[in-house]
């Protein structure tokens, strides 16, 4: 089976929804492929108190959930389905999604990154009740309390310091005793009161997924081998993100860790494809730029189709 479409818009995040809005509000019937993350990282969040319009806050799937009906009411077209390969060399681009064989005008890529977690027992349990790879959106939540932050490169030491902001202690536990973090960020969160380390420790485990929310976390000293019971309120992975962009190795421009280029803020190196939200933004990660973006590839998709309509 094969088809045509105007635009094609891998992802049902932030990104992905808004690019959706706009494009199907420009009357040209885009087709979304859900990916295997629908929703993107907000479908995996409690409370989101950061999105503007909500004084009281919404719940992540909620707002994931309404930015898609959204989307439908004026035509976006949603598919449960994964895109498995893509061809960019030619226009329309092949797009092999399922079983199916899809030609898109437009490509807009809003496939996002995926959070590196530790696989712990209970860590997908309590994502979202204390497990957290996101300092910025989760912080507020743990005002007065002691919490955790794994990892030792810059990410991990942005987090922590980030999170200083509202706990009373951070703990930062690394399974070696160096760190990979840039000399001046591993200096900072050095000199922070409030940060601590923990070194050669590595998590095991993360309770209480009964009480649905986090208590303590199981570490083990990797020299010693002894086991330790440590009481926290929340666990911040800090450990960094996998950008979904896999299939686009050898057409896209991209990073040494995988996020794809772009210029003009959502311009790829090939006419007609779009990048927006997580899968080449790594500085921000927020909601709202994510949206931002895919407001942008939409507006761009439109122009360039306007300009090679026959």
């Amino acid at each position: 089976m094969s088809e045509t479409r105007n635009v094609v818009i891998i992802g049902s995040g932030c990104s992905g929804h808004t690019a959706a809005l706009y494009t199907a509000r420009a009357n040209l019937k885009p087709l979304v492929i859900e990916g295997h993350e629908p929703g993107g990282q907000l479908s995996l969040t409690t409370m989101v108190e950061n999105f503007p319009g909500f004084p009281e806050g919404i719940m992540g799937p909620q707002l994931v959930e309404n930015m898609r009906k959204q989307a439908e009411r004026f035509g976006a077209e949603y598919r449960m389905a994964h895109l498995t390969s893509a061809d960019l060399s030619q226009r329309p681009f092949v797009l092999h999604i399922g079983h199916n064989v899809v030609h898109a005008q437009t490509l807009i890529i809003a496939s996002g990154a995926s959070a590196r977690w530790l696989g712990l027992p209970h860590e997908q349990q309590l994502i979202g009740h204390g497990v957290s790879s996101c300092a910025t959106c989760d912080g507020f939540f743990f005002t007065g309390k002691e919490i955790v932050v794994v990892g030792g490169g810059d990410s991990a030491m942005e987090e922590a310091l980030f999170l200083t902001r509202f706990a009373t202690k951070v703990t930062i536990i690394h399974r070696r005793d160096t760190f990979r973090a840039s000399k001046i960020m591993l200096e900072r969160a050095q000199k922070n009161d409030k940060i601590q380390f923990l070194t050669d420790t590595i998590v095991e485990d993360v309770h209480d997924a009964g009480k649905q929310e986090v208590t303590s976390l199981k570490l083990r000293n990797v020299k010693t081998g002894e086991v330790s019971d440590f009481p926290t309120s929340a666990l911040f992975l800090g450990i960094g993100h996998v950008p979904n962009a896999k299939m686009f190795e050898g057409q896209l421009d991209m990073d040494a860790d995988g996020y794809l280029k772009t210029h003009n803020y959502v311009f790829t190196r090939v006419h007609g494809v779009y990048a927006c939200g997580d899968v080449q933004d790594r500085r921000y990660r927020q909601a709202i730029t994510a949206a931002g973006t895919g407001c942008m590839a939409a507006i761009e998709a439109e122009k360039f189709l306007e300009a090679h309509a026959k």
